[in-house]
């Protein structure tokens, strides 16, 4: 499904490609729809399983972000991302949410952050990820 004005659609926006290990996190109810149809071996995971390329998380209130920012961080692999989405402005959802604060909050854990996109309608999106200087892989035997 397509959202905003580039008319590209969301899963190619949020850069979700084949195999990935996905979590989302307090999703709208349509939010498959939205992410459909998925590349080809993606597969979704709770967030404690840990060893994720992307997490999508949705928030509403910014103490809940706050409480789960460096956890879902701890969860995705190096390479990863992970997606911050807050209710639009024009959405009329109550929130204390904005961009400018989770991109503040983001800094203080070492993301930052590359990308911004509309989810839909209601929602808009941050990307996030480890600089590429600070990525820790593991070694390979």
């Amino acid at each position: 499904m397509t959202a905003g004005y580039s008319r590209k659609p969301l899963v190619l926006k949020l850069g979700i490609k084949p195999g990935f290990r996905l979590a989302v996190i307090n999703p709208p109810t349509h939010y498959a729809a939205l992410v459909a149809p998925l590349p080809a071996g993606v597969t979704f995971h709770d967030l404690q399983d840990g060893q994720l390329d992307c997490v999508h998380l949705f928030v509403t209130v910014y103490a809940d972000f706050a409480q789960r920012l460096s956890f879902a961080k701890a969860q995705i692999v190096p390479n990863g991302m992970l997606w911050v989405s807050w209710p639009k402005k024009a959405s009329k959802m109550p929130t204390d949410v904005t961009e400018d604060r989770i991109r503040m909050l983001a800094l203080t854990t070492g993301l930052v952050d590359v990308k911004v996109c509309a989810v839909d309608t209601i929602w808009s999106g941050l990307k996030l990820v480890i600089p590429v200087a600070e990525r820790r892989y593991a070694a390979h035997g």
